[in-house]
């Protein structure tokens, strides 16, 4: 089986973490690494999806023949619960790709020897088992770079070891705006000694800058003072102060008049009634 996958870093980085045999086998999926296992020997188990069944292997990687184009790396295990085992040995060449961007392109060639299991399954649903673990393989390995780069000492590669961002400009943009940062802040407008201190100090003849004469101090106490204690419960004055309701004393006088004319019309007419009974 041949298959071809990308991976966006430089083919020195790519290398250089192939040759690492702890870092290839975190990278393979469904991996389940031993914390006591020797040094460039990791061991640990494996569990790979093939068709609708999984099938556990436990067993080693080791990695061999790592030159500047071409790494050999070699798997071999034994099925958890069963008698089946398999041995895999996958040769990778490494070269500069271009699309889908700058990357590397890594072409997988594989020859697999097996019993149990694995032998029983339909061949073409094992082929896209392998597929698909290799592709998951470099994406895992794509993400395993950005998060712990390799170091360059070890090969002496002056590579980088950046991801290629396809998105970065090529150029440098000016700031369409200025930089804010580093400038003096102004006092706050709100703070109440600022301008205090400045009124006090001019009414009574200080300075500015320096301290207060004893009566601005005071008198700046006692409004400060007053403001406080009496802000609850003194009603506001000045420009601040509620508009007062309409007087009614207009009402109140037409209504006092009227019950003494009223009053003077009903003996008036009391008496015109007596003198033409009398007439009568």
């Amino acid at each position: 089986m041949e298959h071809e996958v990308y991976v966006p870093f430089p083919v020195g980085t790519v290398r250089q973490a192939l040759a690492e045999p702890e870092r290839v086998a975190r990278c393979v999926p469904g991996v389940q690494l031993d914390a006591d296992a020797a040094p460039h020997c990791p061991e640990g188990r494996l569990r790979l999806r093939i068709g609708s069944s999984t099938i556990t292997y436990r067993g080693s990687l080791t990695v061999s023949d790592a030159t500047d184009s071409e790494v050999t790396v070699e798997a071999k295990g034994i099925e958890a619960r069963g008698d089946g085992s398999v041995a895999l040995t996958l040769t990778v060449r490494l070269s500069p790709a271009t699309a889908p961007g700058p990357g590397t392109a890594l072409v997988c060639a594989g020859t697999v020897h097996s019993d149990g299991r694995l032998a029983e399954a339909p061949h073409q649903s094992a082929e896209t088992a392998g597929r698909r673990l290799l592709d998951r393989f470099a994406e895992n390995l794509a993400d395993d770079l950005r998060a712990q780069p390799p170091t360059t000492g070890s090969t002496g590669s002056t590579e980088p070891t950046e991801p290629i961002d396809l998105t970065a400009p090529t150029e440098p943009t000016e700031p369409t705006e200025p930089a804010v940062f580093g400038t003096d802040v102004p006092s706050p407008s709100l703070d109440p000694l600022s301008d205090e201190d400045a009124y006090g100090a001019a009414a009574y003849g200080g300075d500015a800058d320096g301290d207060a004469p004893a009566e601005a101090a005071h008198a700046r106490r006692t409004m400060i003072g007053r403001s406080a204690e009496e802000v609850d419960h003194a009603p506001p004055r000045g420009r601040y102060a509620p508009v007062p309701a309409p007087q009614t004393a207009s009402t109140s006088a037409a209504l006092r008049w009227a019950a003494p004319a009223a009053a003077v019309v009903l003996a008036s007419a009391v008496v015109v009634g007596r003198v033409l009974r009398r007439r009568r």
